[in-house]
């Protein structure tokens, strides 16, 4: 929550607490919204699946706090909710050029610039280590020079 006045200069129009996506996830709650992207896995996608409006979808695309997903079917089948997974590893190479055009016509460079970082590549077992402990906002980039 400290981070609000950061997120909403990115764009976010509303920001909840972390431990509201942390706790032990129900088949259903109350829905919320009609998609989100999940970098965190385990618990926080299952309450976000819980959460997601009927006809809603999901793009999974990290694992953080883990490979298991402690979720109910309820949401697919009584909200008709949609999980994808995404996993660019395998994107054929003119779909990866769509989305970088994409991005590089859309995307605010300044608001790209206000929340990247570069680090040396000897501070990443300490950048990790914040990472994990939710201290680090935006994104890092790893100069490997």
């Amino acid at each position: 929550m400290e981070e609000e006045t950061y997120l909403k200069q990115l764009g976010a129009s509303e920001v909840i607490a972390r431990s509201e996506l942390a706790g032990e996830p129900k088949a259903l709650a109350k829905e919320r919204w009609a998609g989100a992207i999940d970098s965190v896995g385990s618990r926080t996608l299952a309450n976000i699946l819980a959460s997601t409006k009927y006809g809603g979808a999901v793009a999974a695309c990290g694992l953080a706090a883990g490979m298991d997903l402690p979720a109910s079917v309820a949401p697919f089948i009584l909200r008709g909710v949609s999980l994808l997974g995404i996993n660019s590893v395998h994107t054929r190479v003119e779909r990866r050029r769509q989305a970088w055009e994409r991005l590089a016509r859309d995307l605010d460079r300044g608001k790209l610039a206000m929340m990247t970082k570069s680090i040396r590549l000897e501070d990443v077992p300490h950048a990790a280590e914040d990472i994990l402990a939710g201290r680090i906002r935006g994104r890092l980039v790893v100069d490997i020079a």
